[in-house]
């Protein structure tokens, strides 16, 4: 049976609090404990480097998804499992996605928030089933989170939608949270398959993506 595989985005940098990578570490170390995978960008440096190095070093396999821009730029870890180089960014991060079960991102900028925005809009559309989280650590996503608030009360965002998005400020609870709505998600998949699915509809492909993404 594969390992359960969790996507992580995170900052390429560490940030200003320590509190950030502690926190990307805690991660990668749970994701080695607990005999899972992690799925990531295929960074050095930063967070992306932290998670990566503390999964390693607790045993996890690590697949890292890079563009070629970033290699010939020597961003990429030299010693993951796995390191993927692809051409374009949709490309790196249609395969990341391919190949995980959950997603979490941590602290990061405008590109780890693109990113969880991103497949948070992939499932509210159907594309995909799978769970994603945000660790707030340090209060760094409050700001962001009244935001979430205010789309939902402006009327742009509904309810159910929001509540795909599992929060929590510690890197192991989240975790906990991310596998069980997988397996629960997996089960609904599954009776859903059973069904016809009708003319034109999207289907979910074999890494539990729409392949149209």
């Amino acid at each position: 049976m594969a390992a359960f595989s969790v996507c992580v985005y995170c900052g390429s940098r560490t940030g200003n609090d320590p509190a950030f990578e502690t926190a990307a570490r805690e991660v990668g170390r749970q994701i080695g404990l607990r005999g899972w995978q992690l799925v990531y960008g295929g960074g050095s440096t930063g967070l992306m480097g932290a998670v990566a190095d503390a999964a390693l070093a607790h045993g996890a396999s690590v697949i890292g998804v890079i563009p070629h821009r970033l290699v010939q730029r020597e961003l990429g870890h030299p010693g993951l499992t796995d390191l993927q180089v692809v051409d374009t960014m949709h490309e790196r991060k249609h395969r990341m996605a391919m190949q995980s079960d959950a997603f979490v991102a941590l602290a990061g900028g405008i590109g780890t928030m693109e990113e969880i925005f991103e497949v948070w809009t992939w499932r509210q559309l159907g594309y995909h089933h799978k769970p994603m989280g945000l660790l707030n650590t340090a209060g760094y996503y409050d700001d962001l989170l009244k935001f979430i608030d205010r789309s939902r009360d402006g009327g742009f965002l509904w309810p159910d939608v929001q509540e795909l998005l599992l929060l929590d400020t510690q890197a192991g609870s989240l975790l906990d949270q991310l596998q069980v709505d997988a397996i629960k998600l997996k089960a609904l998949e599954a009776l859903e398959a059973q069904k016809q699915t009708p003319p034109g509809a999207n289907e979910i492909g074999p890494g539990g993506v729409s392949p149209d993404i």
